[in-house]
């Protein structure tokens, strides 16, 4: 059976800038069909991603975080557990969960930068969806070959 529904899960760090991966993930997979989770930051996202994918409603899940250096913690590390997070809700729950998560060496909130990762977003959520289309009709295949 297919299933035809996606989650995509969005930070809210940087909000202005990470929902535009929304925006392009909806360019290719309609909105109807994709249900939204709203989390505090990039940290909440492999949890919440292994639970939505072990719900056998979606075909993929999608998580999207912007992740710059804040002082706390070093970016690199948060985006690594991160990713690292993200690989195995996949893993654990036979489900692709696709990482929209950018860590730029070099971000300073001026409306130059904003506007290069705004755009750069779009792009980033285009093609999550590309992936998720192709990952599930490849394994739609495989399972038909069975």
């Amino acid at each position: 059976m297919t299933r035809t529904r996606y989650a995509f899960i969005k930070a809210n760090w940087h909000a202005e800038i990470v929902d535009q991966a929304l925006a392009g993930f909806c360019e290719l997979i309609p909105e109807s069909e994709v249900d939204v989770f709203d989390v505090p930051g990039a940290f909440e996202m492999p949890l919440l991603a292994r639970d939505l994918a072990r719900t056998g409603r979606y075909a993929a899940v999608a998580a999207a975080a912007f992740v710059v250096d804040g002082g706390i913690y070093r970016h690199d590390f948060v985006a690594q557990a991160v990713v690292d997070g993200l690989m195995r809700a996949g893993m654990d729950s036979d489900v692709p969960v696709l990482s929209v998560s950018l860590t730029p060496h070099q971000y300073q909130e001026t409306e130059h930068h904003t506007a290069i990762f705004k755009a750069h977003f779009v792009e980033k959520g285009r093609e999550a969806a590309r992936a998720a289309l192709m990952i599930g009709k490849t394994r739609e295949g495989l399972s038909a070959a069975a």
